[in-house]
């Protein structure tokens, strides 16, 4: 399959905006000590880089591999927007393991938040809950692994990737993993947590969400709580916030 690698680079590097860039360097964090220290950013914004996902959608994986090792974020954020493009019209389950397996090998490619939420319910949730379940093998153990890891980043997509379940009506992979994360240290789990239990009470059963509260609160987060209760009427919010603080 012929290479679109120089191609892709030289469309990024036209959208490159060096206002908007260093004012996503501050957004995402890249300074000193922060969670996204070192990343660089072009500056472009993510419906452009969405356009550009589309326009290379074909794209061979070895291109991918050239995109996801790159310093520079927006690379990093196409070659997995073409990924999941990929996923998306692969044909067989054979192809979709591919992407999945190749998703894993380069999850540490995915070291920013919008890196991991853009991507990893649509490959990795999509994947294990229509295939590992088929084939008898258990979503929740990779899940499980993922939570355990010291890597700040596969933590992260081993709770957004239940998004994916959550769209499909299920909890109890949300409510184990979070479970697992409740006692995390860093700020972006506590608001990837609360954001998940949150869809869980506004998408599929607000009556297990506050099981779920009533049993943790003690535990939890402040901003975990903050975001999980968010939807829910404002006498009740106040509720739970007075009884935890």
């Amino acid at each position: 399959m012929v290479s679109n690698f120089k191609n892709i680079e030289k469309d990024l590097k036209q959208l490159a905006n060096k206002e908007k860039a260093l004012i996503l360097q501050r957004f995402f964090k890249t300074g000193p000590g922060e969670y996204g220290e070192g990343d660089i950013f072009l500056g472009i914004q993510v419906p452009e880089s969405r356009k550009i996902a589309v326009k290379y959608k074909a794209a061979p994986l070895t291109d991918i591999t050239r995109l996801l090792i790159s310093k520079i974020h927006e690379y990093r954020l196409v070659g997995f927007l073409i990924l999941v493009s990929k996923y998306e019209n692969a044909k067989t389950e054979l192809e979709r393991r591919e992407i999945f397996d190749f998703y894993l090998e380069n999850s540490h490619a995915a070291n920013n938040w919008d890196l991991v939420d853009l991507s990893a319910p649509k490959v990795i949730g999509h994947f294990l809950f229509n295939y590992y379940k088929k084939n008898k093998e258990r979503p929740l153990d990779l899940l499980k692994k993922l939570a355990a890891s010291e890597n700040l980043w596969e933590k992260r997509i081993a709770i957004i990737s239940t998004f994916y379940f959550i769209y499909q009506g299920k909890t109890k992979e949300t409510f184990l993993i979070a479970k697992i994360l409740l006692n995390d240290k860093h700020d972006l789990i506590h608001k990837a947590v609360g954001w998940m239990l949150r869809e869980v009470g506004k998408r599929v059963s607000r009556e297990e969400l506050i099981i779920f509260l009533n049993t943790h609160l003690k535990n939890m987060p402040r901003t975990t709580l903050r975001y999980a209760i968010e939807h829910l009427p404002e006498k009740q919010r106040k509720a739970y916030l007075d009884c935890r603080f």
